[in-house]
């Protein structure tokens, strides 16, 4: 073999263990690398010429797998699995050439403490156990947990909780209003906790159970959170798929077990004030608790539970760096149509699947790394926290694609013109002129329709009401009498301001004939007359409790429970009525939306409510001042509206952003509505925008925003 005179010898620590068929039914083995704790799938060849390796000649190597076999292996076999051998460091080091380059090695893998923490603060384990022992000692009284009884009995437990919850489905649906004490919260974290340990114990006695061995159990801290973990990557070693499934599924099934008893005992456990912490840490087992770990340790786009279980379902190790090389690989081809070889041979079935689970992982991390960068961003104070973020989407969104860009550049001399390309540069162009050119440009923002001229009747005083109400759509007609308050607050204040008054101008025509009044001088006839204007204003105010129509229209809403001798609050919308005519909309639009917005724009209402129709109106109005508070609480986000506001101690609201009001009038009137009616309205902006224009300035003033914050 050329430039191969001697085989080096292999690591005498290297252990080799059966492996499970692979997918054409060919025998595999594991090879195990203590020193680094890994371990390798090997290929039926690549045994036979590990198993032969000691002779040291390549000839006669080869000879011998051709002699006691049905192979017919050639030299570029033996070169790749010496190559593979050498790139993992599996070779005794036997000479100074090898020696420098395992030197060279350490040097370039070993970290500073600033590149350590850049590459770990997200995620790094802390062990703090070995428990093999422990595990071995008690592994006998956990046998009950691996016969089939077992689990059919969790099922049977199972059925039977659902069946009584589903009696008491209301008390069971709302248990977790019992978290808002300190007992509730206390009854989380246990159960919490427990559920977790619980866990990770079903890893480790499970693989235990196989014969594998558990060496460390830990806590390792994801962005900051603390999660326990095991230790179980012996699992490798063993020869069924079924066991190693077993193995990945023992956590996510030990909370399942124990949901079920805990759905029984939330059944059966007293509704009594002591038992309450009790059974709300049983209906927290019982549902969120297993369905979180089954949301997030049952992904297959990171290395949890549910990747494991996937690579052994599939019997493919390292399924996400075989999955991403395919992805790559299919990726470059429709780009560039280099005609590369695919980096392993599938069925056409598999290599479908694995492309989509390429890209899907992809799509997923991509988004899981943009949250976890905003994440840190908020957790921090600003100036920690913009690193942070920029750590966050440099090193794990920009580099990859830089790296990929990389290779597109340095194989750029392989670019040609063929079917692949022409179509990349067909799409690019498309997608630049859809990102580039100046379309109409239009923004929605929230709106409430109305009838032009509406008076809203609200209760100014804690009163009676002593006449019946008026019905919804009654005509009034001006001056009519629409509802009869009585307050006895102010008529007591009323009383009392005569009787006032008329004590003073008694007073006052008795002042030229007593003299202790004389020494009061003007200051008696100012009394009498603040007496009088008192006495004014608190009879304008008996006058408006006769609630009358301000002008002739329709009553167009009546609040419900409205009959003589309902008492009102002060301040509660009592009714409305709205004149004949025209509509108005009023809309409320924030910063990004005022963007070449001018009066005279033509604007679509669109309702939310289908039986009515879209109008459009004209707008006649941008109030150059932004809101200090939403005047339409139905558009509140606490009312479930879409403007975020924040609840001001008078109870009235404050957009959270700056927002602004807008007016439009001279809308279709043809069956107006007669009450408000909630919805959108679509303006066209009198400039044409591009969306890479839009979206850079939505980030500059994102970037503005976070700067002056």
């Amino acid at each position: 073999m050329a430039g191969v005179v001697t085989l080096p010898p292999l690591r005498e620590d290297l252990a080799l263990h059966p492996g499970p068929e692979a997918l054409d039914g060919s025998p595999t083995w594991t090879l195990h690398d203590p020193a680094s704790h890994r371990f390798y799938a090997l290929s039926w060849p690549a045994f036979e010429l590990l198993s032969r390796w000691s002779l040291g000649d390549p000839a006669q190597v080869l000879a011998s797998v051709a002699r006691d076999t049905t192979l017919r292996l050639g030299e570029n076999d033996l070169l790749a699995v010496l190559q593979m051998l050498r790139s993992h460091h599996l070779l005794v080091a036997s000479d100074a050439a090898q020696t420098e380059r395992l030197t060279a090695h350490a040097q370039a893998t070993r970290m500073s403490a600033g590149q350590w923490l850049l590459k770990h603060y997200l995620f790094f384990r802390v062990p703090l156990l070995q428990p093999m022992r422990w595990l071995q000692r008690m592994s006998r009284w956990v046998r009950w947990a691996f016969q089939p009884a077992f689990w059919l009995g969790c099922g049977v437990l199972m059925l039977l909780g659902l069946v009584m919850a589903g009696r008491r489905w209301d008390e069971f649906s709302h248990t977790l209003t019992s978290y808002a004490n300190w007992e509730g919260l206390l009854a989380v974290g246990l159960a919490l906790s427990g559920a977790k340990v619980l866990h990770e114990l079903g890893h480790a006695f499970t693989a235990t159970h196989f014969g594998c061995r558990v060496p460390t159990m830990g806590v390792a801290f994801l962005v900051m959170w603390p999660v326990l973990y095991t230790d179980t990557n012996e699992a490798w070693k063993l020869t069924s798929r079924r066991q190693r499934l077993f193995v990945g599924a023992a956590g996510m099934l030990s909370e399942l077990a124990l949901a079920s008893v805990a759905l029984l005992a939330w059944s059966l456990l007293p509704d009594t004030p002591g038992w309450a912490p009790i059974r709300s840490g049983a209906f927290l087992l019982a549902t969120t608790t297993w369905l979180l770990t089954v949301a997030i340790n049952a992904s297959p786009f990171m290395r949890f539970d549910g990747y494991f279980l996937l690579s052994d379902a599939l019997n493919m190790p390292n399924l996400h760096e075989r999955a991403f090389a395919l992805g790559r690989w299919w990726m470059r081809e429709r780009l560039f149509g280099w005609g590369d070889a695919p980096p392993e041979r599938f069925s056409p079935g598999r290599r479908r699947g694995l492309i989509a689970f390429a890209l899907a992982t992809w799509l997923y991390r991509l988004v899981l790394f943009f949250g976890i960068a905003l994440l840190v961003y908020h957790a921090f104070f600003k100036a920690l926290g913009l690193v942070l973020l920029a750590v966050e989407l440099v090193w794990f969104i920009a580099r990859p694609i830089w790296r990929e860009l990389q290779t597109w550049w340095q194989q750029r001399q392989r670019w040609r013109w063929n079917r692949a390309t022409r179509r990349t540069v067909l799409l690019l162009g498309a997608a630049m002129w859809l990102l580039c050119w100046p379309f109409e440009a239009s923004v929605r923002v929230p709106a409430v329709m109305s009838p032009s001229e509406v008076q809203v009747v609200v209760a100014s005083y804690a009163a009676q009401l002593t006449s019946p109400a008026p019905r919804e759509g009654q005509a009034v007609q001006a001056g009519d009498l629409l509802l009869q308050l009585r307050s006895p607050e102010l008529e007591m204040q009323w009383q009392q301001a005569m009787v006032q008054e008329q004590q003073l101008r008694l007073q006052l025509e008795q002042q030229p004939f007593d003299e202790r009044l004389r020494e009061l001088g003007p200051a008696l006839r100012k009394q009498w007359e603040g007496s009088v204007a008192a006495l004014q204003g608190l009879s304008a105010q008996k006058d408006r409790l006769a609630v009358r129509a301000p002008f002739a229209g329709t009553v167009v809403e009546v609040s419900e429970g409205l009959r003589p001798g309902v008492w009102v609050p002060a301040g509660e919308r009592l009714l409305s009525v709205a004149a004949p005519g025209g509509l108005k909309v009023d809309a409320y639009a924030d910063e990004s939306a005022l963007q070449g917005l001018a009066t005279g724009a033509v604007g679509t209402f669109v309702p939310s409510v289908p039986e009515e129709a879209s109008r459009r109106c004209s707008l006649t109005r941008i109030d150059p001042v932004q809101l200090t508070t939403l005047e339409e609480p139905g558009l509140a986000d606490a009312h479930g509206g879409p403007v975020p506001v924040q609840r001001l101690q008078d109870g009235r609201y404050a957009p959270v952003r700056p927002t602004f009001h807008l007016r439009l009038d001279h809308c279709a009137s043809d069956g107006a509505p007669r009450r408000e009616i909630f919805g959108t309205v679509d303006l066209a902006a009198s400039e044409r925008r591009s969306w890479l224009g839009d979206g850079l300035r939505s980030l500059l003033a994102l970037w503005h925003r976070e700067a002056v914050l």
